[in-house]
């Protein structure tokens, strides 16, 4: 942990001042409520002011769902205690399963709707006459401090997240640049690793938590928010090309087949992305120099012209990709929206599209359901006092750290932070609270515990500690117009909420944790049957659509891979592979249209083949495969002077590459063609 900075205690000091603001005018306009309009203020306020405004909109909807909710069946239900418990069990679990399919900040709304009915629902059984009352009331609280929260974010001193991606993005560029200039250069240096290609995807997924945040930064660097989601896409098309490119110069290099000239553009690419020069001019010159390199590709083609004529498309294909990200990164640092026609275009989809793990999110939906019966059957069968506190905190805990794989140690820390909270509340509430007569008085008193609260959110690895200290001991505390310290009540809400946490742990570690390996390999299975699907002919994803959801997964995988030793992770050198073998079947599948009846028909049968390889458990690939390969080529070489033709010539170059990178050069079995007048 680093030593706080003037931005950390600017953060503790706005935080503080919002939630004094919250909280004196919930006091005065006589709200029952007011801690809770204290606590929302700190758990919406972000360090980036764009980050508070986005999760103060998606909480302020979320709040409203989860009151209409809780106001339809708490009334209806409160008679039949079980049904009651399953319906509002079933209400979070639906809730907590679709938020965990949107991996974007408006994942928020749903997540909140869910747990706001076990939050406002299970206290108020006990007097149900009341329900419509507490739900506004908790709806007004809630609204209150995140206005507080927004507009103390907005005007003091606020943050931008405009310099913080650009900051990053300058890192990854730079990262990647200094990858594709060992690559050119052919100088095999220690940066061309399978750990720095996936570190790079890794943090370009990375790069959505920031994308939200910007549409709502209010600075005019929100206009540039479509920029920033088409360079994303771009960041990540850079790794599966420039692996092609490194692949097939290795190939090149150890057939003693790079030509002179190809190594003379190599150099020249390299001192050109070292440069950083963004000249159109420079770039055009560098695809005309690859253009007059094309080798000729007759119907008996050899090896080394397929791979050369990949090469060569896969740096046209680096070029234009760089010089597109050139220019929206431009537009992400001014603030302004693209106007101009970029080189390498998406699809909408292919720029919105995220992995949905709909199994682990169902997975997680049965946690927080047998949490919420299992607290709710312990307060029901003991008749607790202040029990209701044991559900609504398990639910709240099993919800917000659903999305990690093992979520359990992260529930403990969360009650390790309310036993903090606890603490400080009770010493606040009977020894210092007494002697607060007035609001200064109570402010100035509340203002040590919750300014090193907020200094320590500002902080990624205290953050989630010192929120839940600061939430869990406002609420523990229940701040009132007048002081009610009840020490009985104090101590039974304080235990419940202690253990609701720690049965959601159990229940969570019983039913829903999973290590970080299993994650990874489950993702792979994923792209695996993915590959199936479009060699298989299902679907309607051209390549790009499916390289980007693939890559997305590749993105979810690196991380995960920290945590695994080295030799279990051999595995993953295969990722980009698979990948650029993924966009090459959608290709071919698009091109065989256009070939003749023969060519069409080893392409459907090569498909066919490939789709049954993806289908199956990862390991070599099946005995003929190679042939089938190779069979398609020979077929294909026939028509290599239409377009669609030495287009599937060159996805067969590289599904052969990416499923046999050891295999001996192809050979072409094809007869000789004796034209007759040559033979005469």
């Amino acid at each position: 942990m680093t030593l706080p900075g003037w931005r950390d205690w600017a953060f503790a000091l706005k935080t503080f001042g919002a939630g004094m603001l919250a909280l004196f005018l919930a006091f005065w306009i006589d709200l029952p409520n007011p801690y809770w309009a204290l606590g929302t203020v700190y758990i919406t306020s972000q360090v980036l002011a764009g980050a508070t405004r986005s999760k103060a909109l998606y909480r302020v909807l979320g709040t409203l769902l989860g009151a209409v909710v809780t106001v339809a069946l708490v009334p209806n239900l409160v008679n039949a205690p079980e049904l009651l418990t399953l319906a509002i069990a079933t209400w979070v679990a639906t809730c907590l399963y679709f938020s965990l399919l949107d991996r974007t900040p408006r994942s928020y709304l749903m997540m909140l709707g869910g747990y706001t009915a076990a939050l406002i629902g299970f206290p108020a059984v006990g007097d149900p006459g009341t329900m419509f009352d507490v739900a506004v009331a908790r709806a007004e609280e809630i609204t209150l401090g995140i206005l507080c929260a927004s507009l103390v974010n907005t005007i003091v001193l606020p943050q931008s997240v405009a310099p913080v991606i650009s900051g990053r993005l300058d890192l990854w560029l730079r990262d990647a640049r200094g990858w594709v200039i060992d690559v050119l250069g052919r100088t095999r240096a220690t940066t061309d690793t399978q750990a720095t290609r996936l570190k790079l995807a890794s943090d370009a997924v990375a790069f959505d938590a920031l994308a939200t945040p910007l549409r709502y930064d209010m600075t005019g660097a929100e206009r540039s928010a479509d920029a920033m989601a088409t360079l994303r896409q771009h960041m990540l098309m850079f790794l599966p090309i420039a692996s092609a490119v490194s692949d097939r110069i290795e190939t090149l290099e150890r057939a003693s087949a790079l030509p002179q000239r190809l190594r003379t553009l190599l150099d020249a690419m390299a001192a050109w992305l070292a440069s950083g020069t963004t000249e159109q001019a420079e770039a055009d010159r560098l695809k005309a120099d690859a253009d007059a390199l094309e080798p000729g590709l007759g119907e008996r083609p050899s090896w080394d012209a397929l791979v050369l004529a990949s090469l060569l498309a896969r740096l046209r294909d680096f070029i234009d990709l760089r010089q597109d990200a050139r220019i929206l990164q431009r537009h992400i640092a001014d603030g302004t929206p693209v106007t101009e026609d970029l080189t390498f275009r998406y699809t909408a989809a292919a720029r919105t599209i995220r992995h949905r793990d709909h199994g682990m999110a169902l997975l997680s939906a049965l946690g927080v359901f047998l949490t919420i019966l299992v607290t709710c059957a312990i307060w029901i069968a003991t008749g607790w006092p202040h029990g209701s506190a044991a559900p609504m905190m398990a639910a709240v805990g099993c919800c917000f750290f659903a999305a990690q794989d093992d979520p359990a140690p992260f529930i403990v820390s969360f009650a390790n932070s309310a036993i903090v909270g606890a603490l400080g509340a009770g010493a606040y509430l009977f020894a210092v609270l007494p002697l607060a007569t007035t609001f200064e008085m109570l402010a100035l008193a509340l203002a040590p515990a919750l300014l090193a609260c907020g200094v320590f959110m500002a902080q990624p690895r205290t953050a989630p500690l010192a929120m839940g200290a600061a939430v869990n001991g406002s609420a523990m505390i229940a701040l009132q117009g007048s002081y009610t310290g009840d020490f009985a009540a104090f101590t039974n809400a304080s235990v419940a909420v202690i253990v609701g946490m720690w049965v959601a742990a159990i229940v969570t570690r019983l039913v829903r944790s999973v290590g970080a390996g299993w994650s990874a390999r489950r993702l792979r299975a994923v792209n695996r049957r993915s590959l199936a699907r479009a060699a298989g002919r299902q679907g309607a994803q051209n390549g790009l659509e499916l390289a980007a959801l693939m890559l997305d997964r590749v993105g979810l995988i690196a991380p995960r891979l920290a945590a695994l030793p080295s030799d279990d992770a051999e595995w993953t050198a295969d990722l980009l592979a698979e990948v650029r073998v993924g966009i090459n079947v959608v290709e071919l599948r698009r091109d065989r249209r256009q070939l003749s009846e023969p060519a069409r028909a080893a392409v459907e049968a090569l498909l066919v083949a490939l789709s049954r390889h993806f289908a199956a458990e990862p390991g070599k690939p099946a005995p003929g495969l190679l042939e089938a390969v190779d069979g398609a080529l020979d077929a294909v070489s026939r028509d290599v002077r239409r377009a669609a033709g030495r287009a599937a010539l060159m996805g067969l170059v590289g599904v052969r590459r990416g499923l046999f990178p050891d295999a001996p050069p192809y050979r072409s079995t094809l007869p000789t063609t004796t034209h007759p007048e040559l033979a005469a």
